[in-house]
């Protein structure tokens, strides 16, 4: 909670600062625009999209919500003119809502907190344990011999050096991370190991729209588009 008083006071300190500053202004605003219909063509997500007004966060999605964001309080901005004033505007927001959302979990942990386990109850019940980390085939009655049997030591070495077979299929999972949609695809062939997988980095599908959003603008322009677009480079190279 301290933590969060004092970096919602340091936002609070850049906006007074930056926000209305008229030379700030003059070097972002009208900076780097593009169109939704630019943002479509390219893949751009995250604030890269909700700068244009295109509403598309994956945490507010009722079809594709995940984790607890589905119970959390929070909003998601957008923008009009698809500039670096307004990339600015919309991540500097994002910034307090992630303190409401931390704040917000933290009141529900304290809230729903459990009281400390007693001597009696403060073992773990190994069927517990063994029943979510191995498979429904092992045998959780000889969990207790487990080290004693050669077959189930060496039964245990195969299933976690090898892994298990997954059914033929294919996947997709998405996540809204900071720079935008942050998805893995998987194709799997009924083996141990994936036949695909393929990271989709957001930073990969912005990089590629800075020749078009660069152009006509001066050397010391491409400064603030870097910087409101936010590319990591090592993001990229992966």
């Amino acid at each position: 909670m301290d933590f969060s008083k004092n970096c919602f006071a340091t936002l609070n300190e850049i906006h007074n600062t930056l926000t209305y500053n008229k030379i700030w202004k003059q070097r972002l605003v009208n900076i780097g625009t593009y169109s939704s219909e630019t943002c479509i063509n390219y893949g751009l997500t995250g604030v890269m999209s909700r700068s244009t007004g295109i509403k598309r966060d994956i945490r507010l999605d009722k079809l594709e919500t995940y984790a607890n964001y589905y119970y959390l309080n929070f909003r998601s901005f957008i923008g009009q003119n698809g500039d670096c004033y307004d990339r600015f505007l919309i991540r500097m927001n994002e910034m307090s809502e992630s303190l409401n959302i931390m704040n917000q979990v933290i009141q529900k942990m304290i809230k729903h907190r459990k009281p400390k386990k007693t001597k009696k109850n403060s073992n773990i019940n190994p069927h517990f344990v063994l029943k979510y980390l191995y498979p429904k085939s092992w045998n959780q009655n000889n969990y207790k011999s487990e080290y004693t049997s050669m077959e189930q030591l060496i039964k245990h070495f195969k299933y976690w050096s090898e892994g298990f077979p997954v059914n033929s299929g294919w996947t997709y999972k998405a996540v809204e991370s900071p720079k935008g949609e942050f998805g893995v695809s998987l194709i799997s062939d009924n083996t141990n190991v994936p036949y695909r997988c393929k990271v989709r980095s957001p930073a990969y599908h912005h990089l590629q729209v800075l020749p078009k959003i660069t152009k006509g603008h001066f050397l010391a322009d491409l400064v603030t588009i870097m910087g409101t677009v936010d590319v990591v480079f090592g993001e990229i190279d992966r």
